[in-house]
């Protein structure tokens, strides 16, 4: 299927189950005898945007693209090209699944812990926390106060767990500002990762448009929350050191447990973001951020679950980078795959190499 309207025209998709199309999609039905996934990776190799339909919603003339000449290796090639990329993309999608599979089990532990209080509970009826070992049991409660936290937990500010961060933005009007080694993230960046870390941005800026601006680098392990427009409240947390604009909010954690700031932070997002207000959009303010408050617990239990969960993170942000990899890899053998360029074997032998 291929988006052929509004602003992701040629944006192409495939699937093995039946589907639902929009009317303003492209979508194949009959592959002509051709391999169905090795359509799918020719069809990104095409100019979607000389097909605009020039109507005042820009769109793809479905007529003019059929008329498109274009030339095909035979179908035994097809598909020993099909399955080569799709190696890669099977790979990236196992790797989505486990990183998926691991901050699930990340967060639902903050949840039992710090947000159902499970193991105050279990205690509290004489049980003893399940999956719990004896000294990490021992750090919770058996009962709970008149406010109904856990005895000796307590409300506190979100700014005394977190410190809050700010960004800014280059003059755009000065080229030595941009294009050089430091990564720069707006909230497009932040909105559109759809990961837990963030790792790559769509724009980056020199040391002299860090040293002459307000921007500053966000330091790896922050959580970055976008403060305003259409995505307020997304947030992702920033996989290296990143520099920033004023669209978003960093959150560092003040006592060296940033996973733990995190988890409490994504529990509390949708709270802050309903808190947040705007004559059009809403917008999480200064302010906003400074009303915020949050349960503590006793300083050992969020050391111990900082100990718990980074092994889990981190090797959520190693699969981030090793589908960054594959992406990369299988996007510069797609082109040249499909011109003829590079010869099937050589490309088979680079990626059995890594899958």
């Amino acid at each position: 299927m291929i988006t052929g309207r509004y602003g992701t025209i040629g944006q192409v998709f495939y699937t093995e189950v039946p589907f639902w199309p929009l009317n303003t999609a492209l979508y194949v039905r009959d592959f002509k005898g051709n391999c169905p996934r090795f359509c799918f990776y020719f069809l990104q190799t095409l100019d979607w945007s000389k097909f605009n339909d020039k109507s005042g919603v820009p769109g793809v003339n479905r007529n003019d693209a059929h008329l498109e000449p274009v030339v095909i290796p035979p179908v035994d090639e097809q598909r020993q090209i099909a399955a080569i990329l799709g190696a890669l993309d099977d790979k990236i999608e196992l790797n989505r699944k486990t990183a998926a599979t691991l901050e699930e089990m990340a967060r639902a532990l903050y949840r039992s812990w710090f947000v159902d209080f499970d193991p105050v509970h279990a205690k509290a009826a004489g049980r003893v926390p399940a999956h719990m070992a004896p000294q990490t049991a021992a750090l919770f409660p058996a009962s709970f106060g008149e406010d109904g936290l856990p005895e000796g937990w307590q409300v506190q500010p979100l700014l005394e767990v977190v410190e809050l961060l700010s960004g800014g933005t280059p003059k755009t009007s000065v080229p030595e500002f941009w294009n050089g080694d430091i990564p720069w993230a707006s909230a497009k960046d932040v909105s559109q990762c759809g990961k837990a870390f963030l790792i790559t941005t769509e724009r980056t800026i020199t040391a002299e448009g860090l040293k002459k601006s307000s921007t500053k680098i966000i330091p790896k392990f922050s959580t970055v929350v976008v403060a305003r427009g259409a995505t307020t409240g997304r947030a992702c947390m920033f996989g290296d050191d990143i520099a920033m604009n004023q669209t978003c909010y960093a959150l560092r954690s003040r006592n060296d447990r940033p996973f733990f700031a995190n988890c409490l932070f994504m529990t509390e997002v949708l709270g802050i973001t309903l808190a947040a207000h705007g004559s059009v959009f809403d917008t999480i303010t200064t302010k906003t951020l400074q009303a915020a408050s949050v349960v503590s617990p006793c300083e050992g239990l969020s050391e111990v679950f900082e100990r718990e969960v980074s092994p889990m993170f981190n090797r959520i942000l190693d699969l981030t980078r090793e589908n960054q990899t594959l992406a990369t890899l299988r996007d510069t053998l797609l082109p040249r795959l499909m011109s003829g360029e590079l010869r099937v074997g050589e490309a088979k032998e680079r990626v059995e190499e890594i899958v």
